[in-house]
């Protein structure tokens, strides 16, 4: 790799196996994610011209003659695509031209989800696959490409997971409020070393979202509430999604509050994760929760000076979506909840079997903080897979039958 400063991603493997099965490969993330720097850096992809729309004569020659663009090179990276939507038409005849057609012919990548654009009438349906890539997990920051072990306790039985958490082991204990607040983007992660140099970075990234990136997206008439939704939804992390709540405290009428909550979701800041809705029994929640793809931007957002325990629920479902999004087919991950607030944080359903986990701050967790894992256990034997408590403290214990009490970062 040209770039020693470069990390590798979890999303690069899928990424190289997609361009040699699709002749589109499209890369959507929230800008900032390093999906420019990926697509210039991984050697898999040297051989290729790369042209981007952030560059006012590209962008102009995507908007005047979109089909000489796309013909410019064998093999074609185009970066912000999201900025000339009409492009992709182009792409796609190009596509249909091109008999055999040739696998890796175009990557696309994208700060939004192309998939959820209103403005992108073409999907390249049957010509592409989709690749996302989000701030990086803790595991990629240390320079691994990987995130936490996911895969590897699907893969045990869960009376063998201790073995997987033996000392000596790899794993150096870390402070979950450091990692939160040192953020998932590579700029804030690995260049500013304080809270007020990634402070004025979150409020530049804030002001470039809000002033362009948005405005490409959608018109926004104002952005002044727009502004104050997102710190509403960022107070408002790991909660229930109540539209009707935000737009009463904001004062704004609900296909108002919708519209920004989509627009917000399209461009990979918010993660709405949806709930596990096969029951047995129990009456369970139909509404999605609440997450942000960045924890330390949430908590920049909320205006707390304070990390909570739920910037760590935030920091377990980063990596989560980071290892889901590598895979294909990718797992589910949702959560459990019943109407009498009986709830885990996470589910991940993987191959038919079910993995719970539950998330807490507290560095000595008790037998109560498994209510909810123990009751998931009970109401779904024959797919439970096991269940983490993933918490602040340093001890790996049985906390029940078949839950294990692990510190967050001997998983992360």
């Amino acid at each position: 790799m040209d770039d020693p400063s470069y990390l590798p991603r979890h999303a690069a493997s899928l990424l190289k196996r997609a361009l040699e099965a699709f002749p589109v490969v499209v890369l959507m993330g929230a800008r900032q994610t390093g999906k420019s720097t990926l697509a210039r850096t991984e050697p898999f992809l040297a051989d290729r011209l790369y042209l981007t729309l952030d560059d006012p004569e590209t962008h102009e020659r995507a908007r005047a003659a979109p089909r000489d663009l796309v013909r410019t090179a064998p093999r074609l990276t185009l970066d912000e695509v999201q900025r000339e939507p009409d492009l992709l038409l182009a792409v796609k005849r190009a596509v249909d031209e091109d008999r055999p057609r040739r696998s890796g012919r175009f990557l696309l990548t994208g700060s939004a989800n192309l998939l959820l654009m209103q403005r992108v009438s073409e999907t390249l349906a049957g010509r592409a696959a989709y690749v996302n890539l989000w701030p990086l997990s803790r595991r990629e920051l240390l320079g691994r490409g990987t995130p936490g072990i996911w895969s590897r306790l699907l893969a045990t039985r869960v009376v063998d997971w201790p073995d997987l958490f033996e000392s000596p082991h790899e794993e150096v204990a870390a402070d979950w409020r450091t990692e939160v607040r040192a953020s998932g983007y590579p700029t804030p992660a690995m260049e500013l070393g304080g809270d007020d140099a990634r402070s004025l970075w979150f409020d530049g990234y804030v002001r470039t979202y809000l002033e362009r990136d948005l405005q490409s997206l959608s018109a926004v008439g104002n952005l002044v509430d727009f502004r104050r939704l997102m710190r509403t939804a960022s107070q408002r992390l790991g909660g229930l999604l109540n539209q009707a709540d935000i737009g009463r405290d904001l004062q704004l009428p609900r296909t108002t509050v919708q519209r920004h909550l989509n627009l917000l979701e399209t461009s990979f800041q918010l993660v709405r994760l949806p709930p596990y809705s096969v029951n047995r029994s129990k009456r369970l929640v139909k509404s999605p929760k609440l997450y942000w793809s960045d924890p330390a931007l949430a908590l920049w957002l909320s205006g707390a000076s304070a990390v909570a325990g739920e910037h760590l629920e935030n920091l377990v479902l980063l990596d989560l979506l980071v290892w889901r999004d590598g895979q294909a087919p990718a797992p589910e991950v949702l959560f459990w909840r019943t109407t009498t607030d009986r709830e885990v944080d996470f589910v991940v359903e993987a191959g038919g079997r079910l993995l719970a986990i539950e998330v807490k701050a507290a560095a000595t967790p008790g037998l109560a903080d498994t209510r909810g894992l123990r009751l998931f256990r009970e109401e779904y034997p024959d797919r439970f897979a096991g269940a983490l408590l993933l918490h602040g403290g340093s001890d790996t214990q049985w906390m029940a039958e078949g839950v294990l009490g692990v510190p967050w970062w001997r998983v992360l």
